[in-house]
């Protein structure tokens, strides 16, 4: 009898760990399903984000694109007259040289004379201080602003 009672016990005992292993394990399995639905409902979430993203970016892109059609350069023309070779004075072929050549390149060589020289007030750049062959062009003025320089070397061109 008490190897019965001793049997019926282990018995029992077997079964209720099976059920608490049972209930553990299903215990396991819907924490996990209701992680893995998290998960997928988080990820689901970024998706329709990241979506909604692209399409802003691409909005953005597809109007800047029309804008960017829309306004369409058109190439400068050169105006002739500024091409056209002019005589010079002999006081500027002191410093350009005595060949005719157009405005642009008369500017040009007497910028490169003034860096060359150091003539350029280091205080304002904008003024330029005049050495001995630029006092000739410059009507005998110690300093001349670089507006006021194109206005008195066109004297000297004709």
């Amino acid at each position: 009898m008490a190897k019965k009672k001793v049997a019926k016990k282990k018995a029992v005992k077997k079964a209720v760990k099976k059920k608490t292993v049972a209930k553990k394990t299903s215990k396991k399995k819907v924490v996990k399903k209701k992680a893995v639905k998290k998960a997928v409902k988080k990820k689901v979430a970024k998706k329709k984000v990241a979506k909604k993203a692209v399409k802003k970016v691409v909005k953005k892109v597809v109007k800047k694109k029309t804008a960017k059609k829309k306004v369409a350069k058109k190439k400068r023309k050169v105006n002739p007259a500024f091409m056209k070779p002019m005589q010079i004075s002999d006081a500027l072929a002191a410093i350009v040289g005595s060949k005719p050549i157009p405005r642009t390149e008369v500017t040009k060589k007497i910028w490169v004379y003034i860096k060359k020289n150091n003539l350029q007030d280091p205080a304002n750049k904008r003024m330029i201080n005049s050495d001995d062959k630029l006092k000739g062009i410059f009507g005998r003025k110690k300093q001349v602003s670089m507006f006021e320089m194109t206005k008195l070397v066109n004297q000297h061109l004709s």
